[in-house]
């Protein structure tokens, strides 16, 4: 009898990540309430309540997630696209990789960016309606409202410019040439300057928002960079870099001088600026290392390691500045976090592998603001793994307390799921190989899944798509298999540095 051999095909999947921004219908008397980043310093904070919403671009599940921020309550999903293998047909219409947010400076309109179909979707806060849907260039990545509302800025990643909407038609208007591969726009306070970092060139320029001309050019010390934050007394600008695992901040006003390096962590990924009665905060978080980490603005001091879980990824501050929430990658949670007390306050469920997060307060005027929610469906299927350093041919065995380097997401999509690990602890720029095999202490044949390169905190994202699930707990009478790491390539591996644990 010939024994059967499980194949799995896997789909890499340049990830993009998206921050989405606001839509707003155009006036002159904008209130300037709340923290950034529409409020400056002195304005006035906006007290949680049941009228505000917390959303979450889930990239698997194509989902918003919304959620009502005073007691954590799941409320439902905005679906916008289907999962895996369902928009993969030629006649798929609806979104891929939903991705990126934010809001409107009146509240009303939730903007969000899906990479993969490459579009900005337009979404009324009070119905949870779709009004329009922009398609532009290729990956979008992030936008964002101009403080006046007049202007959509989306930063098209797998090109090089911002394309400019306009705020009341959702057309684009015009573009502005940067260099290849901007990652984010964030706008100084008072709404004179724009700051596009890059994803793939090392290099932030700051545009002026009246005539969209670059005025100044601030060198990274990486090139990838995917979240960027002003602080709302118009001083500093923050920027992370999840290459090299660092975090950059510099003068936001001529001549954009570099401030201060931080060596935040592997995956850094999103920041975002509180201010509350303790002062002015960065807070940043660290996928690689599962935390929140809390900088002060004034003299870079870090005053705060917040234990989250897997793979924070965006984070965002509530109208009063006293909650921040972030969302988990690996996870599928939503995490308040009391910025006074820098501990967490309770978690909630949402959708597949969330990428940007924005609390919108006062989103829902009137009303229970549920019509057009689903519930979360498949998307609350996920199995979690992770990965520890193989010692002495074995498992290692770890110790209290300590985080295993490797967490692993098994997110469903029916009989398939899209795999996720959040690599770290391996050498910098080295290449190696996900793979299965039949011993849980890594010997024997392997099967490779997917090559990848770590970068320079020796790091890295890994996907692929395959009934791995099955495998990996020997369901439907099929041989168990372990995932482990190796280092090489698909044709050559080495022994397993990485192995299943336990």
């Amino acid at each position: 009898m010939k024994r059967k051999v499980f194949v799995v095909m896997p789909i890499t999947i340049t990830l993009v990540m998206a921050l989405l921004i606001p839509v707003s219908f155009v006036t002159t008397t904008t209130a300037r309430a709340g923290q950034v980043p529409f409020g400056t310093a002195t304005s006035p904070d906006i007290p949680i309540s049941h009228r505000d919403r917390v959303y979450t671009a889930d990239q698997w599940s194509n989902t918003v997630t919304v959620t009502d921020p005073v007691d954590n309550k799941l409320l439902g999903v905005i679906r916008l696209g289907e999962t895996t293998p369902a928009n993969l047909s030629p006649l798929y219409s609806g979104q891929v990789l939903v991705h990126g947010m934010g809001f409107s400076p009146d509240h009303r309109t939730l903007l969000v960016v899906s990479i993969g179909s490459n579009s900005v979707a337009f979404i009324d806060t009070a119905t949870n309606a779709v009004k329009h849907i922009t398609y532009v260039g290729r990956s979008p990545h992030e936008a964002f409202y101009t403080p006046d509302g007049k202007e959509v800025w989306v930063t098209v990643r797998g090109e090089n410019y911002v394309s400019v909407l306009d705020g009341t038609s959702y057309q684009e208007k015009m573009r502005i040439t940067v260099p290849n591969g901007p990652g984010m726009t964030i706008f100084s306070p008072d709404g004179k300057y724009g700051y596009v970092c890059s994803s793939f060139t090392p290099e932030t320029d700051v545009i002026t928002v009246a005539d969209h001309k670059i005025v100044g050019r601030v060198t990274q010390a990486s090139p990838f960079c995917p979240n960027i934050a002003a602080t709302p007394d118009g001083k500093q600008v923050w920027f992370t870099l999840k290459d090299t695992g660092k975090t950059e901040v510099f003068d936001a006003h001529p001549p954009f001088s570099i401030l201060k390096t931080l060596d935040t962590g592997p995956i850094t990924n999103h920041i975002n600026i509180v201010h509350n009665a303790h002062g002015t905060f960065a807070y940043i978080t660290i996928g690689g290392l599962n935390e929140v980490k809390v900088f002060r603005t004034d003299n870079f001091a870090q005053v705060a390691t917040i234990l989250v879980g897997a793979l924070p990824h965006g984070i965002w501050p509530s109208g009063d500045g006293t909650r921040i929430y972030t969302g988990l990658e690996n996870g599928d949670s939503l995490v308040a976090i009391n910025t006074l007390t820098n501990k967490v306050l309770g978690t909630s469920p949402i959708g597949q592998a969330c990428q940007a997060i924005t609390y919108v307060p006062n989103a829902v005027p009137s009303s229970a603001g549920t019509q057009g929610l689903t519930s979360l469906g498949i998307a609350e299927q996920a199995t979690h793994l992770s990965l520890v350093p193989r010692e002495n041919g074995k498992p290692a065995q770890l110790k209290s307390g300590q985080q295993a380097p490797t967490s692993v997401s098994l997110f469903d999509q029916g009989q398939v799921q899209v795999l996720q690990a959040a690599v770290t602890g391996l050498a910098p720029k080295h290449s190696y190989v996900l793979a299965l095999s039949s011993d849980p202490n890594g010997n024997g044949t392997l099967e490779p899944l997917e090559a990848f390169t770590t970068n320079q905190a020796g790091a890295a994202i890994v996907n692929t798509v395959g009934p791995i699930r099955q495998v990996v707990q020997g369901q439907e009478n099929m041989t168990r298999r372990y995932l482990v790491i190796v280092p090489g390539t698909v044709q050559q591996q080495s022994a397993p540095v990485q192995v299943q644990a336990p």
